[in-house]
């Protein structure tokens, strides 16, 4: 069955982080995105990387063996920016992620375009949408926001507020 399929995928794969841990190996996280839209299988890399450094016993060891690039880290939009005629203000990081996409682009001082309905946030905003009332879409955005920032321990701090929001990116 497909639950066992899945069970008998997430047993194996905890085995092999163990394996690894056990012997101190490096990751390389290349796509740091934890939540999958589909929330199908297999789990995001960002996922695997936050499993491996538990197994490796979590805390600053556990950190320093696995590296993360990509979206929110820094030499994901360096490299990026390298080159290009603009200043990272005049710029704008467009995604549908908060935590990797608009996290990213606010810490790099790019303006950002965070694309509501097309992505991981989409399903919890359409819950908070009473007949496709645009009142009841901010107010799904709003919460969204508020609980992210909440979660992440932003809230008190600055919180994480996207430069433009929009429900769906076309062309």
């Amino acid at each position: 069955s497909k639950k066992d399929g899945e069970k008998k995928y997430f047993d194996l794969l905890q085995q092999s982080l163990a394996v690894a841990a056990s012997k101190n190996i490096p990751m390389l996280v290349s796509n740091p995105d934890k939540v999958r839209p589909d929330k199908g299988l297999p789990p995001m890399p960002g996922a695997i990387g936050d499993s491996y450094e538990a197994a490796l016993g979590g805390e600053d060891f556990g950190k320093s063996l696995v590296k993360r690039i990509g979206k929110p880290f820094p030499e994901v939009y360096e490299i990026a920016l390298e080159g290009i005629s603009t200043s990272p203000s005049d710029t704008i990081m467009v995604g549908d992620a908060l935590e990797t996409d608009i996290i990213g682009g606010s810490n790099s001082q790019c303006s950002t375009l965070w694309v509501t309905n097309d992505g991981i946030h989409g399903p919890t905003i359409k819950d908070k949408l009473v007949n496709d009332d645009t009142d009841s879409y901010e107010k799904g955005t709003k919460s969204v926001l508020k609980t992210f920032n909440e979660e992440k321990g932003l809230a008190d701090e600055v919180p994480l507020a996207p430069t433009y929001i929009v429900p769906h990116m076309r062309w």
